[in-house]
């Protein structure tokens, strides 16, 4: 009797703490789940129109951004947008590591990069939300204001060092070439395009796209390589200001190198086209694994408010057509 007593005793400790420990292996499981990918609830604390997020930006799009955020702001007032102007590397470099939740850059990622997210069960969303173009600006004081494709991709090659090369009876000396930073996009693109693993001696980088434009005023030899962005919106103070400060190269299409051919400034019409050579795409990318605030600012910038700012900022939208004008003169 007394066995059958310690028996059932037993049983029931043994039940205990069974009991005990499927609870805790509960309780490890759940938090192992929250704290994946992103969920944890702690974190979700911002919605579609509501809280803070920080936003990465590519610097060549800090104007159309700004305006952006600041129209979002306004329709949602309890969401704010901190917006992080950095090169396309150091923006990219961010979003990989967990440092902000959307990025506005103008390249998609690479494989490896999606591969590396989706191991941290981040799914990346990528919006194409506008096109793009990358301006060729020279000093005022020039006269050199059209250039064939070749001669481009010659002077980038290493192959075209001076202005006589361009035009015998130019005055003027060794060409410089200035980039806003050799860690952003513009550098990347002219790579990419000509397939180059360096730029010549002659190619330098500055801090910023302004300071570039800042550049080029003061020195007549130089050409200088920024983002369409900064000089295409005629009715904001700052593009309208840099505009009187230097002039933006006409780019003939690639083969075309007759005597009377035309050549084709980065306008949005041209750039719709395609008669632009030098064009390229912009997204949104959102790593939130829920739909929170990323989602809400990228579909506004994707939605038909956010698309005209995209067309009053001199870009292209990417969802809503452009009526291209021919003027005459």
């Amino acid at each position: 009797m007394n066995q059958l007593i310690l028996s059932v005793k037993a049983m029931k400790i043994i039940k205990g703490i069974s009991v005990y420990f499927i609870n805790l292996a509960g309780i490890f499981l759940f938090l192992l789940i929250t704290s994946c990918g992103g969920n944890s609830n702690q974190k979700n604390t911002d919605t579609p129109t509501n809280g803070t997020i920080k936003v990465g930006v590519d610097d060549s799009y800090r104007l159309l951004i700004e305006a952006e955020a600041y129209t979002f702001e306004s329709l949602y007032k309890y969401a704010h947008i901190d917006t992080l102007f950095k090169t396309e590397a150091d923006v990219i470099n961010d979003f990989m590591n967990d440092s902000v939740p959307l990025i506005v850059v103008n390249r998609q990622l690479s494989a490896q990069q999606v591969a590396y997210l989706k191991e941290r069960q981040y799914i990346p969303r990528t919006t194409k939300i506008a096109m793009d173009a990358v301006a060729l600006i020279v000093n005022n004081d020039n006269p050199d204001t059209s250039l064939f494709y070749q001669t481009v991709k010659e002077i980038f090659q290493g192959k075209i060092k001076t202005w006589k090369q361009i035009d015998p009876k130019s005055k003027l000396k060794e060409l410089q070439v200035v980039f806003d930073n050799f860690k952003s996009g513009n550098p990347r693109f002219f790579k990419e395009k000509f397939s180059l693993d360096s730029f010549p001696s002659n190619c330098f980088a500055a801090k910023s796209n302004a300071e570039v434009i800042s550049y080029v005023e003061k020195n007549i030899n130089a050409i200088g390589v920024i983002s369409v962005n900064w000089i295409s919106d005629p009715a904001d103070s700052v593009s309208h200001n840099f505009l009187k400060r230097f002039k933006v190269v006409g780019i003939a299409m690639e083969g075309d190198n007759n005597p009377g051919t035309k050549f084709y400034r980065p306008f949005p019409g041209n750039i719709a086209e395609g008669s632009y050579p030098f064009t390229r795409e912009v997204y949104c990318i959102n790593r939130q694994s829920y739909t929170g605030l990323a989602h809400g600012f990228s579909s506004f910038i994707a939605g038909e408010k956010g698309q005209f700012i995209v067309l009053h900022s001199g870009l292209v939208p990417a969802a809503m057509p452009v009526r291209i004008v021919e003027i005459k003169h």
